[in-house]
Formats: C-alpha cells, structure tokens, sequence
C-alpha cells in the first residue's frame, strides 16, 4: 500500500531536512518545495495528504497557496507555519481555508497531533469519493428545511474540515450546542471525545483545576491525579459554552493554553500537548462584551475564527412542524401517537417563541400531559403573549370578588387582590407597605417557593416555568434566601 505523501513548502533548508525526517520516521513520503513556483508544480502533478507551507516564501505569500489550494484541491488539507507571535497571521490564514498551522520554532509533538488530524480528515474525504460512508454520522442533529437552516446546515458540513475556532452565536435555546456537535460528528474527530463545558457554571475558585487538571497534593483535597477538560477532549473537541462569562484571570490562562497548545496541570512543572478543536458558544455580543472591558480582544480573535450564527425559531416558522413532530415522537410514551391538531400547528407557527426550540420542546411536553387521547389542541398548548401562562400554573388560588354594579368602575381592591394572597389589599394610603423593596422581595420569594413547591424543589424545571435561565434563579434563590427543605 502506497505511503501518504506530504508537500513541505519552505525557503529554509534545515526546516525542510527536520520536517522530513519526522515525516519518514512517521512512515510518510515526502516531497519539498523552497517557493511557491516549485510548489504549485508539484501540486500539478500529485495529489497529497497534506500540504505545510510557510507564509513568508521567496516568491510570493504562504496564505495564496493557502486560497489556492482550498479552491482547487478540496480533499487536500493546507496547513501554514507562522513566525512565533504572528497572531493575526495563523487567524488570517485560518479564515482563508487552512486546516491547522504551526508556530516556529516547530514542535515535533505538536506537528505529529497536527499531521495525524490531516490523514484522518484526508482518509474521510476519499472514502466519500469512492461512494463510501464516512466514519461520522451523515445525520445532522438540527433539524429544518428553511432556507435559514439549509444554510447553516452547509456551514457546518464545510466547518468539519477545519481545525480553526468556531465561534456560535443565537439566542437561547436556538440550538448551539446541537451545532457544535454536529460539526464534531461530521469532522475526521468523530471517534475522539466531545467535552461540552457551561463556562458560567464552574465557581471562579476552581477553573483552573477543571480546565487543566492537577496533581495529587498540589492543594487540599487533591488526593489523586486527575485530568481537566482539555486533557478529556484530547484528539477531539472542546465545546465552550457560555463563554462571555469567563471571568478575565482565565481568559488569560485559556488565551495562552490555546496559542501555545499545550497546559500546565497544577502542581505540575511541565507543560503537557494537547489536540483539541475549539468551539466557544454564547448568547452575549462578545464583540460589546470586548468594547466595555468584559472579554480580553486577543482571545475574541482566537476564538471568532470562524463565526456560525444560528437564527432564532420566529425566523424559520416553517420548520415548527418538522420540529414538533420530532419532538412529540420523542416525549411519548412506547404505544402512544402524539398528533398535532391543525388549528393548534397554526397556533404554534404564529407563536413569537422568545424561548426558542427549548421553549417549543417545553411547551409540547406541558401540552402532551392534557391532551386528549395524544391529540395536542390549541387549548392544550395554553399560549398566551408576554409569556403569562407560565406564571398560570404557579399562582396561588384567585380570591374571588363580587361583580361590581358598574364595569366601568373596579375598585383598586378588587384589582390587587386578583394578585393572590402575597399582595394585601390596599383600602386606602395607611394600607401601603412600609418598605416597596422588600414588599416587592416578598411578592417574589413566595412566587419562586410555589414553582420550586410545584417542582419538588428541581430547580431547572422551576426555572423554566418562571420563564428565567436556571442562573437567574440561583441569584434571586441566593439574594431571598430561600434554601432546600432539609
């Protein structure tokens, strides 16, 4: 069997001889070019594993090689090799079509990671050729056919090929980490690990430690070695969610971890390589978030290599079908159908969904409970505008008021009591509370009580039926005190 090839393009002699070596020991056939001339010649006349090329070469720019070759040779990844601190450079070719790059001076262990990710995706691409499936999923986990979703569906397949950052940007609940993973499963690391990390969920104290692991004794309670989340994802991928909420001290280390490729567990003395591929998710503007001072510049540039924005579900409205059938064929129980009334698809498809696809899944879950014999009608679904009918199944029983003579007239009592038990009934000035705030905070905490109540005290599923994100209520829980019954 025929041994991969390798072009190595660089002006440098002695690089040259070292790449080569390598490559033979790693039983690769290589081939050299000292221009761009020389190398465009070869590339005419072979079809190779890999291409390496410097940016700077006697004739020319490493990165039109770069164009070049991501134009004409579709199977053939590109990598480039960047003078130390060049940055912008290893961005820019990132963002022209280079698979990977490598930071002088070269090193061997980085290179072999880089080159066996080149032959897997290489292997990939001519197995698809020869009317073979690839070892990844050929299903893509977001669904849609709108015009919006085709789009960023096509995205993702072209994003597999690369090992540059993907920066994934939507509302909540639109389907981030559903992309990311995609793009894993359609990527030559399909078979290496997917780590999904909630950035905003790890307490400041211990990120450090969950990033980058530690060793037996380096702290109080280290009482054996253990990996963090880049040595996890090793050969695989790395899924940063949430990450604008990343406080300053470890964008730092995370900034330093991905240019160099290679971390320092604590307690350690040495660094170690890591091969991850990067994929950072947030809801925020991080491009606002570098503008205030909140997220550092040179970190936003490494990880918005590539940007993948995923529009919200008001935007793709014909896909709410699709996406409900999936999801009711999902929630119900073996045996049982779960149908969507006509009047009630139309009702859903009109439905705003600030929520977004999480909010839709929610919704349909809540409405497979009432339905009648798994048949969802508009009732059932219980929509109502400005998100109250969360807050319905929450409130503590309506005080019933006599009709008033007049409808025209209510009286302010009437109004306030509707509210529940938690608002008093504010006859005249001396009925007002002393203190707005904290009358407010106890509106508040016996309305969050009833949902945690009406949980068992799962605070997820009470978040999600106060309408807020599972860390807006963590903060309102912590700022009322309200605890877990022991």
């Amino acid at each position: 069997m025929t041994s991969p090839c390798i072009l190595v393009v660089d002006d440098e002699a002695d690089l040259r001889e070292l790449l080569e070596i390598t490559f033979i020991k790693m039983g690769l056939d290589i081939d050299s070019a000292d221009c761009l001339t020389a190398a465009r010649a070869c590339l005419a006349q072979k079809e190779y594993a890999l291409v390496l090329t410097d940016m700077r070469l006697p004739d020319g720019l490493g990165i039109d090689l770069v164009r070049e070759v991501s134009a004409t040779c579709k199977n053939t990844p590109i990598a480039v090799i960047t003078a130390f601190g060049s940055a912008d450079n290893a961005v820019a070719a990132l963002k022209a079509g280079a698979f990977d790059y490598l930071s002088k001076p070269v090193g061997l262990d980085q290179l072999r990671l880089m080159v066996q990710s080149a032959l897997r995706l290489t292997q990939a691409g001519r197995t698809l050729e020869q009317g073979g499936q690839p070892a990844a999923s050929a299903t893509l986990r977001l669904l849609g056919q709108s015009g919006a979703m085709q789009d960023v569906r096509a995205q993702i397949v072209r994003l597999a090929r690369s090992m540059a950052p993907v920066a994934i940007t939507g509302e909540s609940g639109s389907g981030k980490e559903l992309a990311a993973r995609d793009i894993h499963a359609q990527s030559a690391r399909a078979d290496k690990p997917f780590i999904a990390v909630n950035c905003g969920a790890i307490p400041e104290t211990l990120m450090e430690a969950e990033f980058f692991g530690y060793r037996k004794g380096a702290f109080t309670g280290a009482v054996d070695d253990r990996d963090g989340f880049f040595q996890a994802a090793n050969g695989g991928t790395l899924m940063l969610d949430e990450v604008a909420d990343l406080p300053l001290a470890m964008q730092v280390k995370l900034l330093r971890a991905i240019q160099e490729r290679r971390v320092r567990k604590i307690g350690a003395t040495a660094e170690e390589p890591v091969d991850v591929r990067l994929i950072s998710a947030t809801h925020q503007n991080l491009a606002h978030c570098v503008e205030t001072g909140k997220f550092r510049q040179d970190l936003y540039y490494r990880l918005n290599v590539i940007e993948l924005s995923l529009p919200p579900l008001r935007d793709r409205r014909d896909d709410i079908g699709l996406l409900a059938d999936a999801i009711l064929k999902r929630l119900a129980a073996p045996g049982q159908a779960a149908v969507l009334a006509p009047q009630a698809l139309g009702a859903l498809q009109s439905y705003p969904f600030p929520g977004n696809v999480r909010e839709l899944e929610n919704v349909l879950e809540r409405a497979l409970a009432f339905a009648n014999e798994g048949i969802i009608e508009v009732a059932d679904l219980a929509l109502k505008s400005g998100g109250t009918q969360i807050f319905e199944s929450i409130q503590p029983p309506q005080v019933q008021s006599p009709p008033p003579a007049d409808a025209m007239q209510i009286p302010p009592s009437a109004v306030v009591a509707a509210a529940g038990p938690a608002v008093p009934q504010l006859g005249h000035a001396d009925d007002l509370p002393k203190s707005l705030p904290d009358h407010l905070d106890n509106v508040e905490r016996e309305i969050i009580r009833r949902a945690l109540a009406k949980t068992h005290f799962n605070r997820t599923q009470a978040a999600e039926l106060l309408g807020i994100s599972f860390r807006q209520l963590r903060y309102r829980m912590q700022r009322l005190a309200i605890h877990e019954p022991e």
